[in-house]
């Protein structure tokens, strides 16, 4: 004991060390859940105990085990099913894969990225009578007062009956967008069927004319932005409505040859009248309904476009061969041009004869608006004087494009065996600063050029509100009908038309590409379109945007040559299109996703010259204007952008020289399947101007040339206010220089720009193997004073060469500016031609 007890004090001290750490540690101790555990374990040992205690078997203790065992097993399975469930709710695609092997999933499987609704529909139908009580209101309270004002042939036109029938609109699908979406806003596609047997009777008593509609039929999907999101009630602040392509519309007429007879609307046809309707759906046309007065309804109407694509049209190889000569026993080749769609904007580039690896080298500019559910599409064709050959399509996701800013890549053509398209895609950014604005500038070669058109460096978003106290016009005491004409630089639209009033409303959105901001001014004239008078003018440096704040002026302008109080009011914004370039590994692979079309080929109908004609573009004619410029958008105003093609539909491009958006447009412009200008091809970067100055090297060849090594023009230019038309003389060429050993055949082509249709093209006789050709041949242009004002003479001379010759291609050029004062006296003059035409010398 003793030793014991000896040993202790050597055994406390080396188990004190941890000993004032043992209070801490029984504080420490969970109490309850000690007493938890020691019941847990009562309970367990409780039945073994009661067991022996009765002298009861021991397959007891077993049987109680295997029925725990059981319950928990049970509970398991059901709890496995309900994650299951939520989770095939949640992901209906990832959920199958999971259970089941892609091996064993049947090919006609597919998850589909839309949702039925059909309790959206039995709401829809349940509602359909008051719906159609709507609209009839709105085809008598608004369309028909519009219609009447328009013309005066159509001033005794009145709806008679207005019955939308009893099959209500359905809706396929639902589709809502969660990814790359502001989170203020909530974006859905809906897939939208009406079939209606409708009854719409008109009438227009003034030429005991009778006409109506039968049925219309609609197909196309909706996109509905319920925007912003708001913390009190209603939570959504406004609700905004469009297509973001064509819909597919069909409408069964009667008596529409008595209705077209009518003067004002005998160009028209009905497929142009759908094609109008139709395309007054589609972005950048919306309908927006304001749920919360506070709701800034100007930005959700005309919203700040979400970027730019400019889209670099390269070439194409190893495309079909589709032409065919002694009935198909010759196997030839193929004339390959492009369509290119973006939304409801189309671009359709030259044709290139006898190529099965064309080369176009042409850039386009084009709006993008909403890019989620927005593409790329790309078609090829061969040119046939009666049905074009399809060559391959392609459809690129814009929301990639923007992820990697620029692709340079060649693409697989899908619907065909063979054939590849080299695309350079830039996605321009919308900057509300000028910080990048030099450097874009040199990029595009602007800060050294004097010309207005090229590759764009900034865009221009004017919204046209309203006017006050404008003047009456040419009659005292009479309401004008005013329109606003706005021009930069070539490019020029116009807003509709308001009638009877003085202060009209407008609420109207335009976009001007701009190749100089530095240099280019906005010109803006309130015109009376009754009496074709000046009510108003403006002029706003577009400098003056770059040292304002946000680049943006919101406020009244006080108009010039007007009255003393006459304004009107606008907000203009401008945005340097910026390329951010990405840092990338060299071994970067991009991920745009290129989707296979989803129309056969065989769906396709080719026919674009069987149109007999095509009402207005979205440029608006006198009563007009289209708010998305054309793709050529970015060097075509006025005209050009009247005959913009607008959006065709899936097709083929048989609607190319259709209406974008015009209602009231006058019907007087043809149809052709003409190529859109390229922004750089014909000002910028041109092939032939290229090909004239390595001509002009070699023949310099270490000498100097004179001061016109091209040769000179003589033209006779005046304007006939009579005839209201412009025209221009061409006597002669001298000096041109030689394309071969027994000179040259020059001919001179010409256009009024900005338009570079077809239509608008005028061409002199050939002369044969001359360099100094004497044509005397005069030509005229259909256009008002004011309007050649604002527009400039395209005059180049070219080498005609003959059959299957090479020896095709410009002599020279010349551009002559028209704003002049002494253009209605006229004038003969010798021009200098230059490569380019930009910096023309007038010879006295």
């Amino acid at each position: 004991m003793s030793g014991a007890r000896g040993d202790g004090p050597e055994a406390g001290e080396a188990g004190v060390r941890p000993a004032p750490e043992a209070p801490g540690v029984a504080a420490s101790v969970d109490l309850p859940g000690l007493l938890a555990q020691l019941a847990r374990g009562f309970a367990l040992l409780l039945p073994v105990y009661a067991l022996g205690y009765l002298g009861l078997s021991f397959s007891w203790v077993l049987l109680a085990l295997g029925l725990l065992a059981w319950c928990r097993r049970h509970r398991g399975l059901k709890a496995g099913r309900l994650c299951r469930a939520l989770a095939l709710l949640e992901d209906e695609e990832r959920a199958v894969r999971l259970g089941v092997r892609a091996c064993d999933l049947p090919a006609w499987v597919h998850f589909p990225d839309t949702e039925r609704a059909e309790w959206l529909n039995k709401t829809v139908k349940h509602m359909w009578p008051f719906i159609c009580q709507f609209i009839e209101k709105l085809f008598r309270e608004t369309i028909e007062p519009a219609v009447r004002g328009a013309n005066t042939h159509l001033s005794t036109f009145n709806f008679t009956k207005v019955d939308m029938g009893q099959q209500p609109l359905r809706i396929n699908g639902v589709k809502v967008y969660t990814e790359n979406v502001d989170k203020r806003q909530i974006i859905l596609d809906l897939q939208i069927s009406f079939v209606g047997n409708c009854e719409i009777d008109l009438e227009i008593k003034r030429y005991f004319c009778r006409a109506g509609v039968k049925s219309i039929q609609i197909h196309g999907t909706m996109r509905v932005i319920l925007e912003p999101l708001i913390g009190d009630m209603p939570l959504v602040g406004a609700l905004s409505i469009f297509f973001l392509r064509k819909p597919l519309l069909e409408i069964n007429w009667t008596g529409l040859t008595n209705l077209l007879d009518i003067p004002g609307l005998n160009g028209l046809s009905d497929t142009i009248i759908s094609d109008i309707i139709s395309n007054y759906l589609v972005l950048p046309n919306r309908i927006t309904v304001p749920l919360v007065s506070e709701v800034q309804i100007a930005q959700l109407r005309f919203p700040v476009p979400k970027g730019v694509l400019r889209i670099h049209f390269i070439e194409a190889q190893d495309l079909q061969g589709k032409d065919t000569y002694l009935k198909g026993l010759v196997k030839g080749k193929s004339d390959p041009y492009g369509i290119i769609r973006v939304g409801n904007q189309i671009f359709q580039s030259k044709v290139i004869k006898e190529n099965l690896s064309p080369k176009w080298n042409e850039v386009y500019e084009a709006l993008v608006y909403e890019h989620p559910g927005q593409e790329l599409e790309i078609e090829l064709f061969d040119e046939d004087p009666d049905k074009d050959d399809f060559l391959g399509s392609l459809m690129i996701d814009l929301i990639e494009v923007e992820k990697e800013r620029l692709l340079d890549e060649w693409f697989a053509l899908d619907e065909v065996p063979k054939g590849k398209l080299h695309l350079r895609l830039e996605w321009l950014t919308l900057m509300p600063n000028a910080s990048n604005l030099d450097k874009v500038l040199t990029d595009i070669r602007a800060d050294k050029d004097q010309a207005n058109d090229g590759l764009s460096s900034a865009l221009l978003i004017l919204y046209l509100d309203s006017a006050r106290n404008l003047p009456s016009g040419k009659k005292i005491n009479s309401n004008p009908n005013p329109l606003v004409q706005m021009s930069v630089g070539h490019k020029a639209q116009e807003s509709k038309i308001r009638y009877k009033t003085n202060e009209p409303v407008w609420e109207e959105n335009f976009t001007f590409f701009i190749h100089n901001p530095k240099r280019q001014d906005l010109e803006i004239e309130v015109r009376d379109e009754q009496h074709q008078c000046s009510l108003g003018n403006l002029r706003v440096p577009l400098s003056q945007l770059l040292a304002s704040e946000d680049m943006t002026l919101n406020q009244r302008f006080h108009l010039s040559n007007s009255g003393p109080n006459s304004t009107i009011k606008m907000k203009i914004a401008l945005r340097v299109l910026h390329l951010e370039k990405q840092e990338r590994l060299p071994d970067h692979q991009h991920s745009a996703q290129v989707k296979r079309p989803s129309v056969s080929k065989e769906g396709r109908k080719i026919s674009v010259k069987s149109q007999p004609s095509a009402s207005p573009g979205p440029g608006g004619s006198s009563s007009t204007a289209q708010s998305t410029p054309a793709p050529g958008g970015s060097d075509k105003p006025g005209v050009e952008e009247r005959a913009q093609p607008p959006e065709a539909s899936p097709q083929g491009p048989r609607d190319l020289g259709r209406s974008c958006s015009s209602l009231l447009a006058s019907p007087s412009h043809a149809l052709a399947k003409e190529p859109t200008p390229s922004i750089a091809s014909d000002i910028s970067l041109p092939i032939a101007t290229q090909e004239l100055r390595q001509r002009l090297r070699q023949l310099e060849n270490g000498t100097t040339l004179g001061q016109s090594p091209l040769g000179q023009i003589q033209l006779t230019i005046r304007h006939s206010s009579q005839r209201n038309k412009l025209i221009v003389v061409v006597h002669a060429c001298r000096n041109l220089i030689a394309f071969s050993e027994d000179g040259s055949d020059p001919y001179v082509r010409m256009y009024l720009l900005p338009d570079k249709r077809r239509s608008g093209r005028r061409k002199t006789h050939v002369s044969k193997k001359t360099l100094n050709p004497v044509f005397d041949q005069s030509f005229d242009f259909s256009v008002s004073l004011p309007e050649v004002q604002r527009r400039t003479l395209d005059v180049a001379v070219k080498n005609s060469g003959g059959f299957l010759s090479k020896d095709k291609g410009l002599l020279g050029k010349v551009l002559v500016t028209l704003a002049s004062e002494e253009l209605t006296k006229g004038w003969t003059q010798w021009y200098d031609l230059t490569e380019d035409g930009t910096r023309p010398q007038v010879v006295t």
